[in-house]
């Protein structure tokens, strides 16, 4: 069916004002962007923007990065590191969880829900005393435990499976049932793999977050060589000397493989957001 001219102005009305709201967001990346090739005078002099000499743009600051910041990179492979086995163990145990609490009938059910809820709703500045008590009780501090254990069963990830899996055929399970499948054998062979998109959208949502992660990092760490690369990068700023070129060209580098994650996983990521958010 062909768009009269009332609905074709409409569409590009619509389709101008996201070219719009997209360059808005894209202006902070572009004005970082431009800033990591600045030399450190230029920076300190005029700041971060879009207006820049371009005669004096380099590389010299990404030079530096890969050839004499060695501390850099390791904060940069132990975030990557942290990162991938935080969106690993996450969507494994808390898609377990959600698929639990979804799809069988136990007692304690709906009790269990609505403490994930609660935790839910409280705000992580609340528990972080607590969980700090707890792994000084362990013997957990200044270790990548410390650092992973909170996040493996995120209550977000657990409530979001939840309602993905309420939109899952149970008539699957009970013919799996029939042919003789273990309760492991379904949720693994049958409905994890319905489970995908949902997967993929937390998995961008779970890395986004673990490779931003500052305070709790920061709390439990203490050694230099097992910094991540927020607190790393953070750690440039000092009062003895700001080195802004250095940290711009390396805050720079972390935005990759977040847009990696997002390619990889792009298809899938609005159907899991929206068929997860309505369903059940």
């Amino acid at each position: 069916m062909k768009m009269n001219k009332q609905d074709m102005t409409l569409q590009w009305l619509v389709n101008i004002g996201f070219v719009i709201v997209s360059l808005i967001a894209l202006f902070p990346i572009l004005s970082l962007l431009l800033s990591s090739f600045r030399p450190s005078s230029e920076l300190m002099r005029n700041g971060i923007s879009l207006t820049v000499d371009f005669s004096t743009l380099n590389i010299k600051n990404y030079q530096y990065i890969f050839t004499e910041a060695g501390n850099y990179w390791t904060w940069y492979g132990n975030s990557l590191i942290l990162s991938v086995i935080t969106v690993v163990l996450s969507l494994f145990f808390s898609s377990m969880v959600g698929y639990a609490l979804a799809l069988y009938d136990f007692k304690g059910r709906n009790v269990l829900f609505m403490l994930v809820l609660f935790i839910l709703m409280v705000p992580f500045e609340i528990l972080m005393l607590p969980l700090y008590q707890l792994m000084i009780n362990v013997q957990l501090i200044n270790t990548y435990a410390a650092v992973l254990l909170p996040a493996i069963v995120a209550p977000i990830a657990v409530f979001f499976f939840r309602q993905y899996a309420l939109g899952l055929p149970k008539e699957l399970m009970d013919a799996a049932r029939i042919d003789g499948s273990t309760e492991y054998g379904i949720f693994f062979k049958i409905m994890l793999p319905l489970m995908t998109p949902s997967l993929a959208a937390m998995a961008i949502l779970q890395g986004l977050g673990s490779w931003n992660n500052f305070l709790w990092p920061l709390i439990v760490l203490r050694s230099n060589d097992m910094f991540t690369l927020p607190i790393g990068l953070a750690t440039l700023l000092t009062p003895y000397g700001n080195n802004y070129d250095v940290l711009i060209a390396g805050s720079v580098m972390t935005i990759v493989p977040i847009i990696l994650l997002f390619i990889f996983f792009q298809r899938y990521f609005v159907e899991g957001l929206t068929v997860g958010g309505v369903k059940g």
